[in-house]
């Protein structure tokens, strides 16, 4: 009989395709199937070709273009010189998740099932198209094209004599079991962020533990926003980048969550443990040092402040003894109840750990083995980078704009990591902030006799201010640039910065202050006034137009 065995590739953006590709793997495991999940640039593309069985799960980005961790595998699949029937022994199916408002709409997905198509793989259903503006989310196609392929599989692989598919009613294993230590062992001298030099460039896997050499507002006091420009060392890392260049920061949650979180699962920060996997050939979760504190976990890993998603409310109905809150668990995870959880969680933007308040008797009876199944892991957040090598050589520069905002709920909602940034100082001993850099979607021209028009209202004129420092670096003096903000006197970034380049004959510089007069004035109404400028620029000048907001 042939081996019962499925592979799940996913490629995520925000979390959502990550979240579906395990429900497939959870679904696969209560039909006895030999099941593993992973990121499709986790995946070595070449051995597809020894696959039976793979359900893709891949969701849509910006204008049409695969999520960040499928990029290679990607690149590899379009390759021109793939023989025609390379996969004709591969079953597939392929699982889109995108947003029908834009124009693109599950473009990835339907581009990967018809190159799998033309590489001789055998698709077990049509591809499904997850929509967000759906009333019941992605789910609405989801659901019912899970319980066909189900059919399909099972069709192909039946279940071995004796054994039936493990009810909705059964919980599954964790993926891990936590192991306490003794309090009296050894405890190891390692700190997982060590500021030595990397053996390559520094990347999600190995961050470079940078330090924080100041952390500046740049706007009014009396301003509603907060915005920092905060500056790094990054001596000594490998680091390197260019004007459009992005840098990927690994934040923490603050300490009061973290000491909640504790409190209301009844767990002891200072406990050490190791991680065990259930199944054999699991790998550990990255970044987490084995032996580890239930605190570094929770503060460092453990995604308490996201905005929980369906999976969380199944997984925790089965932890329910208390007949109220096991009730509204089930309803919550049903697919009738989806409606009533945007409503709950989506729309007010409540969090994970407000989420485990509500349903207090179920909370303190989940078992600490299931707390990697339960919260995904904080994800890295991107900013621009605002400084250019070229005039801050080992130094790095972001404009940060600290969220917050108010919701139906009493206490106003924080970005994670805006607000972690923003709380630190440098000022009072030595701050580390793990981060890498990625390549960005701007690229500047190589000529430098070709001018460039910005428009970069707000903390979109971050690119731009490293743009222009890189550019006036190498005595470029095309640069016109078109700023936007509210006010003159309370968010005018950098304005020392722009005017003193202005003098000196290097920016042609446009602001635009939206509230400073009776009528408001925006970044599109100084364009129009220049227009003879710009058209000038573009036409006899061959101009590169860039806008970021």
């Amino acid at each position: 009989m042939a081996e019962r065995r499925l592979l799940v590739l996913f490629g995520s953006q925000t979390g959502t395709a990550q979240d579906t590709a395990e429900r497939v793997g959870r679904e696969a495991q209560r039909r006895h199937l030999r099941c593993r999940v992973e990121a499709l640039d986790s995946c070595d593309v070449a051995n597809l070709i020894h696959e039976p069985l793979v359900v893709f799960v891949c969701a849509t980005t910006g204008q049409g273009d695969p999520p960040d961790n499928m990029k290679m595998f990607w690149r590899f699949l379009f390759r021109k010189n793939l023989p025609a029937g390379s996969l004709c022994q591969l079953d597939y199916a392929v699982l889109g998740l995108g947003d029908s408002s834009y124009p693109k709409f599950n473009f990835v997905a339907k581009k990967l099932h018809k190159r799998l198509l033309q590489l001789g793989g055998n698709p077990l259903l049509p591809v499904a198209l997850g929509d967000d503006q759906h009333d019941l989310g992605p789910d609405a196609v989801v659901d019912p094209w899970l319980i066909a392929l189900w059919d399909k599989i099972l069709a192909l692989y039946p279940l071995p004599v004796g054994l039936e598919i493990i009810s909705p009613d059964v919980r599954l294993p964790p993926k891990y079991t936590l192991h306490y230590l003794p309090e009296d062992s050894p405890h190891p001298k390692s700190d997982l962020l060590q500021p030595a030099a990397p053996q390559a460039a520094p990347c999600k896997l190995h961050p470079f533990a940078a330090r924080m050499v100041s952390n500046q507002r740049v706007t009014a006091q009396s301003h509603f926003q907060d915005v920092r420009l905060i500056e790094f060392d990054i001596a000594g890392s490998g680091i390197t980048f260019s004007a459009g260049d992005v840098v990927m920061i690994q934040p923490q949650n603050c300490p009061e969550d973290v000491q909640q979180f504790c409190q209301l699962l009844r767990l002891e920060p200072h406990r050490r443990f190791v991680l065990e996997p259930t199944e054999p050939g699991t790998s550990l979760p990255p970044l987490l040092p084995q032996p580890c504190t239930i605190q570094y976990l929770v503060t460092h890993y453990l995604d308490i402040s996201c905005v929980p998603r369906r999976s969380f409310f199944e997984l925790l109905a089965y932890f329910s003894t208390n007949e109220l809150e096991r009730e509204k668990l089930q309803e919550f995870s049903s697919a009738q109840g989806q409606e009533e959880l945007y409503s709950y969680c989506n729309r007010p933007r409540r969090t994970t750990l407000e989420a485990l308040w509500d349903f207090p008797h179920t909370t303190c009876a989940i078992p600490a083995d299931y707390l990697l199944d339960l919260i995904p892991r904080i994800r890295p957040r991107a900013f621009s980078i605002a400084s250019s090598m070229l005039a801050h050589p080992e130094r790095m520069q972001i404009l940060v704009a600290v969220v917050r905002y108010k919701t139906r709920l009493s206490k106003p909602r924080r970005g994670l990591c805006s607000t972690w940034l923003a709380s630190l100082n440098p000022e009072q001993g030595d701050v580390r902030v793990p981060l890498w850099v990625k390549k960005g979607g701007m690229k500047f021209p190589a000529d430098p006799a070709t001018p460039v028009i910005m428009i970069g209202p707000g903390t979109g004129v971050a690119p731009f201010r490293a743009a222009i420092q890189e550019r006036v670096a190498l005595g470029c003096r095309g640069n016109c640039l078109f700023f936007g903000c509210r006010h003159q006197s309370k968010d005018f970034y950098c304005q020392t910065e722009w005017e003193e380049l202005v003098t000196k004959g290097f920016l042609t510089l446009f602001t635009a202050f939206s509230r400073d007069q009776e009528e408001k004035v925006y970044v599109q109404h100084r364009i129009r006034e220049n227009r003879k400028l710009v058209w000038e620029l573009l036409s006899s000048e061959n101009a590169h137009v860039y806008l970021a907001g």
